[in-house]
């Protein structure tokens, strides 16, 4: 008997994925009658109940309750990849990006932003819950992965081919998480964990005071901006010496600035070691007829990573001679993540209403010291010194309802997210000495900063604040017009608004005395260095571009879907989706000077969208899908501002660009799968895109410094194949002994190659702020798309006990070089090389005093592999960034009251 279809099935298929299985064992999969599900990530917290009746002794009848779990991923609609609760605990990350890592296709670039199938992050769509997410990075509009905590993901699911009941942002496809939903039984459990890496704990890294409460991720009020420089800003005057600010007012705001704890650098030879706690919770209230189901979790974690880094930039096209800079860093990040959950479920009948409200803080203490050459600085040395602090915070409320009458089933789902991004107190200073040493010039061979703004040093300081608010809401109608088939509607809102502000500032004096340019930092800018040689603020924020902008994306969405069980074991799944939006960037004119030299971009497009995925079942365990969609990609936010940002982990310049455009994707895919036992499978895929206007990267050099900007290039095609496979041995059937009567062998491997190239005509344009030029002179003909690598290979090798808490998972991957970014004028391009990472993670459930608990250890990067970021020609190699990650180590216990 042919499979029925389900509702939106591409959407819901964490049903059987949010809890633990109360199940019962299945020989075989009864078919699933067509019901109806909500759509997308609007995960079930359970299977569907089941009765399972028959005749016992005596001719007296006995029945079986339980929770039947469906195999989503065979009777999916769409092609789909999902990491269940399980898997996720199998691979022991901490974040979920982490997790996302392991699943076939999939890859992380950078801070936690997940690419699909060579795809970049602008190409993949991320929902919480079947809902869109903000974003809290001031380069991206998709929130970076990395901040969501395993233990608050109950599942994620990848869909890689796209259905009309999905946003149009689908290119290389969609990532649901879902949050973890109310529990069938109350319980509570406390979780801890301590860890370390060889290349961090114990070692020599750097940090500074700040304040007394870093070490919870909130500053005490330290970094609040003082009154009188929050008077100045809200004076809409550019902050300068002269007509609106006298020497005495700036050094009034400048002696409010806080200034040791933000500025003095501390050696510190024994970095702490990394902690987490967490703390969970949930029960089930009866009420009535109808069930109420409540569950909280509050967790924190502290980790410390050190990064001894060559940076360098060559200064010719096959990178031969000098760099023209070259710097030898040391970088200290303290990242405290705090999180909370809180979900109530009311379940009556067969109408479910679920609230979810998640908040997330991701807080960086950072700080840098560096010494090096550039060729600005002739026969000189620098001497960099960096502190930041950087928050993000995501904040998300959403409400989901889930009614169904007779064929007739409803869903409905609405709220509202914020996401922030605070940089208060962004301190750098750069000192500088001759390497030309002069026995009769005092100054020789010693560091000196005269505030003079030449090549004689440099200190400034910045403030910047993001903000994004994220209005949502949409419905799905599905009709059950015949028992073979089913139609859906439904319309998507979405109304996302960002403003972005940075106000950056020097500070300058003329004719220091020696002693005074000698000074460490603090004692540079104290109270009596600046009123005694008349030190003063000078305001930069608009000198590289626009110092503010407010963007905004709003879209309507309507789809129509049909669902057509065609023949026995054929069937449909087609629909289009119609999507318009506007979207603005406007730079905000600070100072009221009346005119603004950045353009600002408005793109108010519409597609038709259309969809169709044939699932051919041609024997009982073995089914090809065929799909064909289109789908686009929009440019994000600061992609289209032309205001500077300074990437804290790669030290890299960005600007956005007004000119870009909407890219437009072609997408085909064919998709073999084989279950040929319970929850193991052999599944292969082959598949093709077609991009016209593709967004890619590209680098300039601008006084001797990388400048990253973005442009779209003339067309691009990616195409490749996967392949995944699960098996499970039983270990009994090969060796004698207690030990392995109840375990199990898995072997679990997958592998993605991927081939992408960009198409450059002769007479191919790009535009880059607005001045038309050939795109040759920033792409190359058959060069392959950023982000992507050829190769991308999993392998887990675990033992595992069936009948309790007993895993040991030993974990490799790998990925291929890929391109990071463009080469400036003319040289190679940037690639990084990931490389080889091997890990182990041993699981163990115990009793602890009378009650469960669980013991974790896990080794990371066992073959401590480095991070190579480079430019190559020939034996020319130029480091764009290199430095030593070294072995990690963690153990963990939770116990379950």
């Amino acid at each position: 008997m042919p499979m029925p279809l389900t509702f939106a099935g591409s959407l819901l298929l964490t049903t059987a994925l949010v809890a633990p299985a109360t199940a019962f064992a299945q020989t075989a999969e009864p078919a699933q009658t067509a019901e109806p599900e909500a759509p997308v990530g609007e995960a079930q917290s359970e299977g569907e109940d089941v009765e399972i009746s028959g005749p016992g002794a005596g001719n007296q009848e006995i029945v079986v309750r339980g929770r039947f779990i469906p195999n989503t991923l065979r009777t999916n609609t769409e092609v789909v990849s999902v990491l269940s609760s399980a898997d996720i605990a199998r691979t022991g990350e901490g974040d979920i990006a982490g997790a996302l890592e392991r699943v076939t296709g999939l890859s992380v670039v950078g801070n936690g932003f997940v690419y699909v199938r060579g795809l970049g992050d602008r190409y993949s769509l991320a929902l919480l819950n079947g809902s869109p997410l903000p974003s809290p990075e001031p380069l991206k509009r998709v929130v970076p992965l990395d901040i969501f905590p395993t233990n608050i993901i109950a599942s994620s699911v990848v869909q890689k081919s796209f259905s009309a009941n999905y946003p149009g942002e689908f290119g290389g496809g969609a990532i649901n998480l879902t949050t973890v939903a109310t529990p069938n039984k109350p319980f509570l459990t406390i979780s801890s964990s301590v860890g370390g890496d060889t290349e961090t704990t114990f070692e020599l890294g750097y940090t500074y005071f700040g304040s007394r409460s870093d070490w919870t991720g909130f500053d005490n009020g330290t970094r609040d901006v003082p009154p009188l420089l929050q008077a100045a800003f809200n004076s809409g005057k550019p902050i300068l010496l002269g007509a609106d600010f006298d020497l005495q007012d700036l050094q009034a705001i400048q002696r409010e600035l806080v200034n040791a704890p933000t500025t003095v650098l501390q050696r510190n030879r024994n970095i702490p070691v990394n902690w987490s706690f967490g703390v969970s919770g949930g029960t089930t209230i009866p009420i009535g007829a109808a069930d109420l189901g409540l569950i909280a979790s509050a967790n924190i974690s502290n980790k410390w990573l050190t990064r001894q880094t060559l940076q360098q930039v060559a200064g010719t096209q096959d990178l031969s001679g000098d760099p023209v800079s070259e710097f030898d860093r040391v970088i200290t990040d303290n990242r405290i993540v705090v999180s909370g959950l809180f979900g109530a479920a009311l379940e009556f009948g067969e109408q479910k209403i679920r609230w979810t409200n998640l908040y997330i803080r991701d807080t960086l203490k950072q700080a840098r010291l560096g010494i090096g050459t550039n060729v600005n600085a002739f026969e000189t040395e620098l001497l960099e010194q960096d502190t930041a602090w950087f928050e993000r915070q995501l904040i998300n409320s959403q409400v989901v309802g889930e009614f169904k009458f007779g064929d007739l089933s409803l869903n409905v789902r609405g709220g509202y997210a914020n996401s922030q991004r605070e940089a208060p107190y962004e301190r750098s200073f750069t000192y500088v000495r001759s390497t030309n040493v002069d026995p009769n010039n005092p100054l020789s061979g010693k560091f000196i900063n005269d505030l003079g703004g030449s090549s004689q040093g440099v200190a400034s300081i910045a403030f910047s604040d993001l903000n994004e608010d994220l209005w949502f809401g949409s419905g799905d109608l599905s009709y059950q017009v015949h028992p073979d088939i089913t139609a859906s509607v439904g319309y998507a809102y979405t109304d996302t608004s960002r403003s972005s502000v940075r106000r950056a500032f020097v500070y300058r004096a003329q004719n220091l005395p020696i002693p005074v340019q000698q000074l460490r930092p603090d004692f540079l800018l104290s109270d009596a260095t600046q009123q005694l040689f008349d030190i003063f603020l000078l305001e930069t924020s608009a000198q590289d571009g626009t110092a503010a902008f407010q963007a905004d994306l709003t879209t309507h969405a309507a789809y129509f879907q049909l669902q057509v069980q065609m023949a026995p074991g054929l069937s449909l799944n087609a629909g289009v989706r119609y999507e318009e939006a506007k979207q603005t960037v406007v730079p905000i004119d600070l100072f009221n000077t009346g005119s603004n030299q950045i353009v600002p971009t408005n793109l108010n497009n519409d597609y038709f969208l259309p969809t169709a995925t044939v699932t051919w079942e041609f024997l009982p365990d073995m089914q090809l899908r065929f799909n064909i969609s289109n789908t686009i990609a929009r440019p994000q936010f600061r992609e289209l501002i032309a205001q500077v940002y300074q990437d804290t982990d790669s030290n890299r310049l960005f600007r956005g660009n007004p000119s870009l455009r909407d890219s437009e994707l072609f997408n085909a895919e064919v998709r073999y799968e084989w279950y040929f036992d319970r929850d193991q499978r052999l599944s292969a895929a082959g598949f093709y895109k077609k991009i016209d206007n593709p967004i890619e990267i590209f680098t300039a050099f601008t006084d001797n410094q990388i400048n990253t900007s973005f442009a779209n290039a003339p067309e691009a095609i990616l195409y490749g194949a996967e392949v995944e496979a699960i098996k499970y041995f039983d270990m009994a059937n090969w060796i004698d002994g207690s030990f392995f009567a109840t375990r199990r062998l898995l072997l679990l491997a997958n592998y993605t190659y991927t081939q992408s190239e960009l198409k450059v005509g002769q007479n191919d344009t790009a535009i880059v702020n607005g001045q038309v030029s050939s795109a040759s002179n920033f792409f190359f003909d058959g060069a392959p798309l950023t982000g992507q690598s050829d190769h991308l290979v999993n392998l887990q090798i675990g033992l595992e006990d069936t009948e309790r808490l007993s895993q040991q998972t030993i974990l490799l991957i790998y990925n291929s070089d890929r391109v990071t970014s463009r080469g400036p004028s003319g040289q190679p391009d940037i690639v990084e090389r990931p490389g080889l990472r091997l890990d182990f993670v041993a699981r163990q459930g115990i009793r602890l005093g009378g009650v469960e608990a669980e013991l974790k250890f896990e080794a990371r990067n066992i073959t401590r592999t480095r991070y190579q970021e480079f430019q190559q020609v020939g034996d020319n190699r130029n480091f764009y960034n290199r430095y030593e990650l070294g072995a990690s180590f963690n153990f963990g216990l939770s116990v379950n009251f």
